[in-house]
């Protein structure tokens, strides 16, 4: 039986009902009024207490960060050659496998000779006639020359075997020429290579006629090791870093001042997203700006023992620009930007406050922004749960994993 003392009013309540022998279908709203009144007379336990949101954070910290630029570019021959023959004639064969590597001086094609040997031949004979003729009026000149001092003949008989003495000579002279020029011609019936590389198709086959120094290319040679790269980069970004390192904000990555462009390493990233094993350097930027897209072509070039890079190829060079001294990263997906572009950031203070920070954002480091201004080294800055909380609450911070920075190269 109930203390009359701890009596629930419920239990009275319902007593009494059924006492006057109500239904209990009709007790059941003011039997639950009563209980929710009593339920909110209850105070709940932590009521008052103030909700604290917990965020993930990174504390930034000043680091070296070597800065790379990643830009589309095409592969481009070291060397071409264009074959083209010097003398007109029947081809009579091909010599070199098409697609094959050729040395300077390799034989491509054997153009028909028998008339440059006729021409060598006659020029020879020539040549054996003028000397013919020199070795007798060298005679005759002597011996006028003895007349002449005993006065037997005249002077001006003299004179006129010394001047055909010099036509003799300068008639073997040219004779020589000619033998030399028709022996030349002969070497160009055999078409070689100017230059060491590798030959394409032939554009011509046994039977051709030829003619000297035609429009037409017969074949073209190009030379793959080394080979070059040519990529564009922006003329503002060219003069943004002449300037930083004139400055001395920027360094190689052994921390030395960079001197010149050979000093630039140059990374490849072929068409199947591989990373092509051998580094380049960087040889040279173009002196004119392009006026449609403002850019500047930029050099560089690439051992290609094995020729896996080809011309025409596109490929994305990675420039290691520099060294950047104190820098301050920052992941990307924790800065945002308001209406007019510029870039914000929420950072955790000492105290657990989150305040929001304006930002000068320098360039892009992979996943990262470097912060030219709005941080310092021990900020906090939150990068998780930025949703959750408004400029003036207090978080609960968690530290997430510190931005790594790119490695440095020696």
């Amino acid at each position: 039986m109930a203390d009359s003392k701890t009596t629930d009013p419920a239990r009275a309540l319902l007593s009494t009902v059924r006492h006057a022998g109500w239904s209990v279908v009709a007790l059941v709203i003011p039997l639950a009024m009563l209980l929710s009144a009593c339920s909110k007379s209850a105070p709940s336990p932590g009521a008052g207490a103030e909700h604290v949101v917990q965020v993930g954070v990174i504390t930034v910290k000043a680091q070296q960060v070597v800065l790379k630029r990643e830009l589309p570019g095409r592969a481009t021959a070291y060397a071409i050659a264009e074959v083209r023959p010097q003398v007109g004639g029947i081809l009579k064969r091909r010599v070199f496998r098409e697609g094959a590597d050729v040395k300077a001086g390799e034989v491509l094609y054997e153009l028909d000779s028998s008339l440059y040997q006729a021409a060598v031949a006659n020029a020879r004979a020539a040549l054996a006639k003028a000397e013919a003729n020199l070795v007798t009026t060298k005679l005759k000149a002597q011996r006028y020359a003895e007349l002449a001092k005993s006065g037997v003949i005249s002077k001006q008989d003299n004179d006129d075997i010394v001047a055909a003495l010099g036509q003799a000579e300068a008639d073997v002279t040219a004779a020589k020429a000619a033998l030399q020029t028709a022996e030349i011609n002969l070497g160009y019936t055999h078409v070689t290579a100017p230059i060491s590389g590798r030959i394409g198709k032939s554009e011509v086959t046994a039977g051709a006629l030829l003619t000297a120094n035609q429009a037409t290319a017969i074949a073209t040679i190009q030379q793959l090791d080394p080979i070059y790269v040519d990529v564009t980069e922006t003329s503002g970004e060219m003069m943004r870093l002449r300037r930083e390192f004139l400055e001395g904000s920027l360094r190689q990555a052994n921390g030395k001042l960079r001197t010149n462009s050979s000093d630039i390493k140059v990374n490849l990233i072929l068409e199947d997203g591989s990373m092509y094993a051998l580094p380049g350097t960087l040889q040279f930027a173009d002196v004119t700006v392009d006026e449609n897209t403002s850019s500047v072509t930029v050099r560089a070039e690439f051992p290609n023992p094995k020729h896996e890079i080809l011309p025409g190829m596109y490929v994305r060079a990675v420039i290691e620009a520099g060294l950047q001294q104190n820098a301050i990263l920052v992941p990307q997906a924790a800065v945002t930007h308001d209406p007019t572009g510029a870039a914000l950031a929420l950072v955790l203070t000492p105290e657990g406050v989150a305040e929001q920070r304006r930002l000068t954002v320098d360039r892009a480091v992979e996943n990262n922004w470097v912060i030219r201004d709005g941080l310092q080294d021990g900020d906090r800055v939150i990068t998780e749960g930025a949703q959750r909380v408004k400029v003036g609450d207090k978080a609960k911070a968690a530290e997430a994993p510190a931005t790594p920075a790119a490695p440095v190269k020696q």
